[in-house]
């Protein structure tokens, strides 16, 4: 009855995926090998042949463990893997491969040689076809590697992968698990989302792993939320004003000979017309001259003074009969107090 239980359990649904460990394919899975060839050849730019020239015996010596044939072109361009008689895992060839196409995308021997585990992915990510215009392009990839290349360090330590970003791909190598957060993250950049919401997001998930007690929990309100806001883009300083619809078409305009006609300068003779022009010529240099005299004679014009108006003081006429009157009642007023002291 135990052993019946010990099945169930193995045949139902698994709670983290990532966490179980596949048993690794040995020569004695497979002893009769391969019965057809199979065959990849991938092109590399010219600015990798140097570093393939250089790096090509490690490269034979590492695919030769695994059965595997190599070869580099440097006429066409290419690289070429394909299966021998001998070779017995057959998902080794799709490995070489992209080991094959992590090194024409200049990723390093040393990162690429990872793909061959059993463990570790890769991923080309294309950027080119989200951003329609070159300069938003720039700067979303330039956002992706961040200043001295910071925002680009912390994803590979948050996912454990290898990133490098280069032309209008971005190249992954690293467990699966992180090349699935690594392409999150680099589609929502190129989407105009920042990634540090996602770095944050991965950084508060790794700490609440740790605490068992939020195991079974929603994690949603620790997240950090991502708000699109409508920026005012600025509008053009000369707005081009449309024009009431008409049907008819605009008038042509007049050509040369017909405003020569209007004018009739048309019927002058050569010196008349060099003349006329000559005469013209010499009234403008005059105006011109009278412009200049005047801009000159500016700095010598004194400027107007603020001359304040002073308010003349009218002599204001007293009453001296009045004056009297209130003197006299004044005195009364002292005599009376001087008594009772």
């Amino acid at each position: 009855m135990e052993v019946e239980e010990n099945e169930n359990e193995n045949n139902g649904p698994i709670e983290n995926a990532w966490a179980m460990k596949i048993p690794k394919f040995t020569p004695d899975d497979n002893p009769h090998g391969l019965i057809e060839e199979s065959k990849f050849a991938t092109l590399f730019p010219k600015y990798r042949e140097q570093y393939l020239k250089e790096c090509w015996p490690l490269v034979q010596k590492v695919l030769k463990d695994h059965h595997i044939i190599a070869d580099l072109d440097l006429i066409e361009g290419s690289l070429t893997v394909k299966t021998t008689r001998k070779t017995w895992d057959p998902y080794i060839i799709i490995k070489a491969r992209d080991f094959m196409k992590l090194l024409s995308r200049s990723v390093s021997f040393e990162q690429a040689v990872r793909v061959l585990e059993d463990e570790i992915g890769c991923d080309i990510i294309k950027i080119n076809s989200y951003v329609n215009k070159k300069e938003t392009f720039l700067k979303r990839r330039q956002r992706l590697i961040g200043p001295n290349g910071v925002t680009l360090k912390s994803i590979e330590l948050l996912t454990e992968c290898y990133v490098l970003v280069q032309g209008n791909t971005v190249s992954a190598v690293g467990p699966y698990k992180g090349l699935v957060q690594v392409r999150r993250i680099i589609e929502d950049t190129m989407k105009n989302i920042h990634p540090m919401y996602n770095i944050k997001s991965l950084m508060i998930k790794r700490e609440l792993l740790k605490d068992p007690r939020l195991k079974n929990e929603n994690w949603d309100r620790f997240l950090p939320k991502f708000k699109s806001k409508n920026v005012p883009r600025k509008q053009p300083k000369n707005k081009v004003k449309k024009k009431p619809y008409t049907p008819f078409p605009p008038p042509q305009p007049e050509s040369k000979i017909d405003k020569e006609l209007a004018t009739g300068e048309y019927f002058l003779k050569d010196e008349q017309k060099r003349a006329k022009h000559c005469y013209e010529k010499e009234e403008k240099q005059v105006q011109a001259k009278k412009t200049k005299e005047e801009e000159r004679k500016k700095g010598f014009i004194p400027p107007a003074e603020n001359i304040t108006k002073q308010n003349s003081v009218e002599e204001s006429t007293v009453d001296i009969n009045k004056f009297k009157a209130k003197m006299k009642k004044v005195s009364k007023q002292n005599k009376s107090l001087n008594k009772k002291v």
